[in-house]
């Protein structure tokens, strides 16, 4: 295991270079905010959605300490175009999630009040964009997961199902807030070798960029520093070709 690592964040003219070179990149939220042309109090609007997300009722390991939502979007490369599709199920093959892989599992919608601000507008098609430096496709198939994980019954585990893979290109993870908690610190090794980093993402809007063809990640449980915390962040995957399905 690696030793926890101090980040030097990498700049979005930076980024395409980086997940070339090493399969990652971390984006400060100053950089992110100033290239999306929005402010700390327009991510505040947005992030106050996040305390109305619904329980994840299909966890399979017993806990009731994480809420979400999901929607999907296509990101059409040339035309600069971002469209939500029809509500879908989201699915993983047990391969990249043994845990909750092989069948659908279907959330509530991201609310139109969300998906409608120009901060979440710019960042899904500017990420996309940005992703297609990398991977030139004609549209990235975009699935978004709003997650509040907490410590309800003493501990919450961002990613269950261990270090793995999501069967995608791309993979966003942008921190929104830690509140009152330890842990939660997220790992990044490489699929088919021996490095790794370890680090945490502590600040609001911090931006993790991931090849998901090159590395593995997780997030490492959270406890309480108090009588209770949480941790809530937003992961977006990247996919060329189609949603993943049956």
């Amino acid at each position: 295991m690696p030793a926890m690592q101090a980040i030097t964040p990498h700049t979005l003219e930076q980024a395409p270079e980086a997940l070339r070179a090493q399969g990652w990149a971390v984006v400060s939220p100053e950089a992110l905010l100033t290239w999306l042309h929005q402010t700390p109090a327009d991510a505040e609007a947005v992030h106050a959605h996040w305390h109305d997300l619904p329980p994840d009722t299909h966890l399979r390991d017993g806990g009731h300490y994480r809420f979400r939502r999901h929607s999907c979007f296509v990101y059409e490369t040339a035309q600069a175009r971002l469209s939500q599709t029809p509500h879908r199920a989201h699915w993983q093959p047990v391969t990249y999630n043994a845990l909750h892989g092989g069948f659908e599992r279907w959330f509530e919608p991201i609310t139109p009040d969300v998906v409608n601000h120009p901060l979440w507008q710019a960042l899904l098609a500017r990420l996309g964009g940005l992703l297609a430096q990398v991977k030139p496709v004609p549209a990235w198939y975009i699935e978004a997961h709003p997650f509040r994980v907490d410590t309800t019954g003493g501990i919450g585990r961002p990613t269950p199902e261990g270090a793995h893979r999501d069967g995608v290109d791309f993979v966003a993870v942008l921190m929104l807030e830690r509140h009152g908690i330890k842990g939660g610190e997220t790992r990044v090794f490489e699929a088919d070798g021996p490095h790794g980093v370890r680090f945490t993402l502590d600040q609001p809007w911090s931006l993790l960029l991931l090849d998901d063809a090159r590395v593995i990640h997780e997030s490492t449980p959270i406890q309480p520093l108090g009588e209770h915390g949480w941790r809530d962040t937003l992961v977006l995957t990247f996919r060329q070709g189609g949603f993943q399905g049956p």
